[in-house]
């Protein structure tokens, strides 16, 4: 398979599939720019090997065609400031505009096409689609992880009509390296952390991580179930009434297994769902009629942190609480301090999903664990051991 390092760019036109799916305020500026920072080195390289560079994402969820609020136009003077070059604005992506700009890009030229989601064809993976697509440039590159798992024209269909010069830009590498770290080779004691409000969410992963994993810490509203499960108290918290009799599953796998499976063993409870409410702490198992678990306590952070940091690999999914209220913070806040602290020590971490990733930024943690993972959806397919249509388009 070819590599972004060592393939030749030299007079060729790469169309690059970027995730820059950012959020933009009511002035169409942008209040988030990792997404597009990550794909600037890929960028970068294939400019200074001398190739063009021709860009295409999406934005949003647009409905019915073009929404000026989902329009790529708004990126257009920032990915040119972060890539050090103009950067040319097609207004559609397919048909003669982008045709004609593709044809006339000299060396070292940017040109980003419009939302590809503003054509149906995309989601629906049409095949003619994604030929208009390829017919722009000589090598395609996908660099955008965090889409990696849908079966998209731009993500996985295009791929086909690049068979011989198709590959994974830096971005997409260095996930599927670190990722590929944790699931092959995990260096003992292996420790996940798997939060979050559903159980249903996290089954497959935690199923695939059981023969590999020597901890599973499960925390946030998903411990519920299974507290319920084993014939707890829980109030008025989370639950999901279909899914106690999977956790019990889980709960056993893991006992047969010899994995240690770490449940919380307090919580801070609330009257009702508001940053304003009023809190107490009790047993896992003795929430009050008309109270919710909304945080894990402080014996359940003893115990969480004391695991943590005895571990050499640790995979976070899922905050431990309703951290974006300040009274229900402190058990996420504590995890990923213990996260850091083992880094720091030598442990490898990775951190996976929208809420952990907010979490570390939030803290200001990210350059004190070993990597942040863009990919949410696709990180958490991935995984679960599911191939990736993203991935396979590439490595076929």
């Amino acid at each position: 398979m070819k590599t972004i390092e060592t393939f030749d760019f030299k007079k060729k036109k790469a169309l690059i599939r970027v995730d820059f799916n950012v959020p933009l305020n009511e002035h169409f500026e942008i209040t988030d720019d990792n997404r597009i920072r990550a794909a600037i080195p890929t960028i970068k390289k294939v400019l200074s090997s001398g190739g063009s560079v021709i860009l295409m994402s999406h934005l949003g969820r647009p409905k019915t065609g073009y929404e000026e609020r989902f329009s790529l136009k708004h990126l257009v003077k920032h990915v040119s400031k972060l890539a050090g070059s103009p950067v040319k604005f097609a207004d559609d992506c397919i048909g003669n505009v982008p045709s004609e700009l593709a044809n006339s890009l000299k060396p070292g030229e940017i040109l980003l096409l419009e939302n590809l989601r503003f054509h149906k064809e995309e989601t629906k993976g049409n095949e003619e689609f994604a030929q208009e697509l390829a017919s722009l440039a000589d090598v395609y590159i996908n660099d955008a992880f965090g889409t990696a798992h849908r079966a998209h024209a731009s993500t996985a269909i295009v791929a086909n009509f690049f068979p011989e010069n198709k590959m994974f830009g830096y971005l997409i590498e260095k996930e599927l390296q670190n990722l590929d770290k944790v699931l092959e080779a995990p260096k003992k004691p292996f420790t996940a952390i798997m939060g979050g409000a559903k159980v249903s969410d996290k089954i497959p992963i935690i199923e695939n991580l059981l023969d590999r994993v020597d901890n599973l810490i499960i925390g946030g509203g998903m411990t519920y179930t299974f507290i319920k499960a084993q014939g707890g108290s829980i109030g008025s918290s989370l639950v999901e009434e279909d899914k106690l009799d999977i956790a019990l599953d889980l709960i056993e796998k893991a006992r047969t297994q010899n994995v240690r499976l770490v449940l919380p063993v307090d919580n801070v409870v609330a009257d009702k769902f508001a940053a304003e409410a009023s809190t107490q702490e009790t047993g896992i198992g003795q929430v009050p009629e008309g109270w919710m678990g909304l945080d894990v306590g402080r014996k359940t952070i003893e115990e969480f942190s004391a695991i943590i940091k005895e571990s050499n690999t640790i995979l976070w999914n899922g905050p431990m609480g309703v951290f974006e209220m300040e009274k229900f913070q402190s058990g996420t806040r504590s995890v990923a301090l213990a996260i850091a602290e083992a880094t720091d020590k030598g442990a490898f971490s990775l951190i996976g999903g929208g809420d952990s990733v907010a979490a570390i930024n939030k803290y200001k943690l990210a350059e004190r664990v070993s990597f942040v993972s863009t990919g949410g959806g696709a990180m958490l397919e991935y995984m679960e051991g599911r191939e990736l249509p993203g991935i396979a388009a590439i490595r076929r």
